[in-house]
């Protein structure tokens, strides 16, 4: 399902990124081709960006939305109070950092922002929530939500999946047409409180928060699993959503810079006619 658009509104994809080793001796960044496949798929046009924190405004006056992606790392626990209990966490500052500028430079702007797995994390964290640091210790009872410690990188194994239960009038209830499908699970932390402003929009049968999303803005929307895999229906109807979002702050963008044009024009058609 593409939507036809006057232009493609360009979405900022946040890349993962790994020390020197591996595919290179230098660090380096990678993502899965999917984030951006459906992206592209539904009309958009998907930027990757780099980690310069100190760019950030540069590259929000680039896009029309912005993606802030999974990964195998966490939120560093100082973000919401607390200190390192877990031997699980693994931090990337470098990636926080960059995120950090991104989402708040994207709030302060009312641009669509869709954080997906560590990315509703990092998003909920910034407006004032708190994470359980390792499910399993924090939610022994809970169910399987990770099959590997190292989520992003599966090796091939089969990825956890369990019910979700989507909350009646959220943002995200109005984006897909059912209130309860399956969904992927590939994580080892989970949102346990939500700031102000904020609100859960879904839930798993064991309690733990799946998404959440923060209210008075036009698309700031975060879940716990994997859309861009387009393993249901509800997943390409909530990136569409996104992506249409998108296309509206990009329209609206397009207005604005053309109104304040014509009222410079004005301005100065009118002071020459003064002076002449």
């Amino acid at each position: 399902m593409q939507t036809k658009f006057q232009s493609r509104p360009v979405i900022g994809v946040t890349l993962d990124s790994e020390d020197a080793g591996g595919y290179a001796d230098f660090p380096w960044y990678a993502l899965r081709q999917n984030y951006m496949s459906s992206l592209a798929g539904l009309g958009a046009v998907p930027l990757a960006l780099p980690h310069h924190a100190e760019l950030a405004d540069e590259y929000l006056a680039l896009c029309d939305g912005i993606v802030v992606t999974g990964g195998a790392f966490d939120v560093p626990p100082e973000l919401f109070n607390e200190t390192q209990n877990s031997d699980q966490v693994r931090l990337k500052p470098g990636r926080t950092e960059f995120e950090k500028a991104i989402v708040k430079g994207a709030m302060q702007r009312n641009m669509p922002l869709l954080g997906i797995c560590g990315g509703q994390q990092l998003l909920a964290v910034l407006t004032g929530g708190t994470l359980h640091q390792h499910i399993p210790d924090a939610l022994p009872d809970a169910l399987e939500h990770s099959t590997t410690v190292d989520t992003e990188n599966a090796g091939g194994k089969k990825r956890a999946r369990h019910p979700v239960e989507i909350v009646e009038g959220t943002l995200l209830s109005r984006s897909v047409d059912r209130d309860h499908y399956e969904v992927n699970s590939s994580h080892h932390q989970a949102v346990k409180t939500v700031g102000p402003g904020s609100i859960v929009n879904a839930y798993a049968p064991d309690g733990v928060i799946e998404g959440i999303e923060c209210e008075g803005y036009d698309f700031c929307l975060g879940v716990q699993w994997h859309p861009e895999y387009l393993q249901h229906q509800q997943d390409t109807q909530l990136l569409n959503a996104f992506v249409v979002a998108a296309s509206r702050y990009q329209q609206a963008m397009r207005s604005a810079g053309k109104a304040m044009t014509e009222v410079m024009t004005d301005v100065i058609a009118r002071t020459g006619n003064e002076k002449a």
